[in-house]
């Protein structure tokens, strides 16, 4: 039996003003910060040893993952930082306040972009600012790897690839951490809770509270639970 915690980020500056983020690579508020503080006291007290810890590229994924780190002492300890665990990229909704976009092309369109299963948003232009290729994060990148735009369906793709490569093993003997995001930890939960496509439409990972899963040899969860309970979110199956 091995655990597997999941944290999507603290508050993220673009959280805060209610912007779609994506690939844009914004830190944490101060929230964010003491958002991460708590979840790495909460893990604290758990007593679980964690062997293997991971991050996206993303600034707001890996520095909670060190401030957690600090909080539980092992800040000596390395991460892997990996690109397949990034935020969903959203395309031209890259930027755009959320309320603003409801207000232009009404709130069905926007949930449809936001919990859609395979529906991508229109490609961000590639001379902008806020594509990946711009920004000094995914310089190392292979460009044909960096997208323009992506469902959720291809967020899942490279997710699970990632899981099935390397996670599934460490798995085998393995307690780990993941910082990520919030559709990157939604894809890999679909395919870990065996969720349809209308059950993931409605899931949503809070920021800043682990979700401690336990699962077995066979890679099956047999408990799962937010750790700080106040603000947990429906898990759907559990």
């Amino acid at each position: 039996m091995s655990f597997l915690i999941l944290i999507r980020h603290g508050q993220s500056t673009w959280n805060l003003e209610k912007r779609f983020t994506g690939w844009v690579d914004v830190d944490l508020t101060e929230n964010g910060k003491l958002e991460a503080e708590k979840a790495g006291e909460l893990i604290k007290k758990t007593n679980i040893k964690i062997d293997a810890y991971y991050s996206s590229l993303q600034l707001r994924a890996k520095n909670t993952l060190n401030i957690i780190q600090k909080i539980l002492n092992e800040e000596s300890k390395s991460f892997s930082r990996i690109w397949q665990l990034n935020e969903r990229h959203y395309g031209a909704l890259t930027g755009l306040n959320k309320m603003e976009t409801i207000n232009k092309i009404g709130k069905e369109k926007v949930h449809e972009f936001r919990r859609s299963w395979d529906i991508r948003p229109d490609p961000l232009e590639k001379e902008s600012p806020y594509h990946p290729s711009n920004i000094d994060t995914y310089k190392d990148l292979p460009k044909e790897i960096i997208p323009n735009t992506e469902s959720l369906k291809d967020t899942y793709e490279r997710v699970t690839k990632f899981y099935e490569d390397v996670l599934k093993n460490d798995l085998k003997t393995k307690n780990i951490l993941i910082s990520a995001h919030g559709n990157s930890i939604r894809a890999l939960c679909k395919f870990l809770f065996k969720l349809d496509n209308k059950q993931i439409s409605k899931l949503e990972i809070p920021t800043g509270n682990p979700l401690v899963l336990e699962i077995d040899n066979q890679y099956n969860i047999q408990n799962c639970k937010y750790l700080d309970q106040e603000r947990a979110k429906d898990l759907v199956v559990f």
